[in-house]
């Protein structure tokens, strides 16, 4: 009998979940890996430091265009990142902890200051 790859349990995910594309797992996926790379610890991170880190990850990806390559993903808000990671969890490519919840990626950042307003010009008075 073959094993399930993890491309087939990404599948049957966006299968069940249309809202989010496969790319949006994978890049949530290395956005965990990136962070848990600069907090330089192979620990938990939990939902704060996961949107800090994936904030930055898609900075230093996408640059100007992180906003829009989320979006076409259907990444439109820190939610949406629970909400993937959450879908992840179930699929049983992530663990979580007793504590963990989507409530953690609720209070995360606007997306416009996240990702639009570093590339913003500064206004000189």
């Amino acid at each position: 009998m073959n094993e399930l790859t993890v491309e087939d349990l990404l599948e049957t995910i966006v299968q069940e979940d249309v809202r989010y594309s496969v790319d949006a797992y994978h890049f949530v996926r290395e956005g965990l890996d990136y962070t848990v790379k600069k907090l330089r610890k192979p620990r938990h991170v939990n939902g704060g430091e996961l949107l800090e880190g994936i904030r930055e990850y898609a900075l230093e990806e996408f640059g100007p265009i992180s906003k829009r390559v989320l979006s076409e993903w259907g990444i439109h808000r820190c939610s949406d990142i629970g909400h993937i990671v959450f879908n992840l969890v179930h699929a049983g490519l992530l663990g979580k902890t007793d504590e963990d919840s989507l409530a953690d990626f609720e209070a995360g950042y606007d997306f416009n200051d996240a990702f639009l307003r570093p590339f913003q010009p500064v206004k000189v008075h």
